[in-house]
């Protein structure tokens, strides 16, 4: 392993998911978005702030932070081992949360992690994304559904490696790390889901 490679995927990873892609989205309509509802820059309270279509847009663009980290990361620093594109990804998550740009404040990570998912084990991608989705449509809570595609790469990650099913081991530390950096970020909204008064997303508003 190329400890510089390491420090690459991890700076390069950071950079990519700290741009506040809501914030800037919600600027352009003059929205301070880090003053608004949670104060996060991710879909669910550009939604909020702005309407379905606009957290649906920013929610697509955080997405694709996450892909796009793993995706530099193993074709332009290294593709063995797989720890480079699991550290790509899982820094993605990080900056996304606690962005450079915006005084260490973010989103909750959700998006960025599935996009990151899709990008470093496809078939986990496959099977988590719809119901990272699913959950967000149905149950409405979109901590729930953020901390299920968390705590969900890790373990399907997890057991993927252990059936021997094309899954090397360094990816399991992108598992670590997002659900790590996820249910950190989510600390308040787990405290409400408990409590019984977090709130649901809803849908409709343009």
């Amino acid at each position: 392993m190329n400890y510089l490679f390491v420090v690459a995927s991890i700076v390069l990873g950071y950079l990519i998911g700290s741009v506040p892609v809501g914030y800037i989205v919600a600027k352009t309509k003059g929205i301070e978005i880090t003053s608004h509802e949670s104060g996060r820059t991710g879909g669910t309270n550009v939604s909020r702030a702005l309407g379905t279509k606009y957290g649906i847009f920013v929610g697509a663009l955080d997405i694709l932070k996450g892909a796009l980290a793993v995706w530099l990361a193993r074709h332009y620093i290294g593709a063995d081992p797989a720890i480079y594109a699991a550290l790509g990804g899982a820094f993605a998550v990080i900056g996304h949360n606690w962005s450079i740009f915006l005084g260490l404040r973010g989103g909750a990570g959700g998006a960025t992690s599935a996009g990151a998912l899709l990008a470093l084990n496809p078939l986990a991608g496959a099977i988590l994304v719809p119901l990272f989705i699913l959950i967000l449509v149905v149950v409405r809570y979109a901590s729930v559904a953020t901390m299920t595609i968390g705590l969900g790469s890790l373990a399907i990650l997890t057991l993927f490696y252990f059936i021997g099913l094309n899954t090397p081991a360094g990816q399991i530390l992108f598992g670590v790390l997002a659900s790590a950096a996820i249910l950190w970020a989510l600390r308040p909204n787990i405290k409400r889901l408990i409590q019984g008064n977090e709130r649901r997303i809803t849908f409709g508003r343009s």
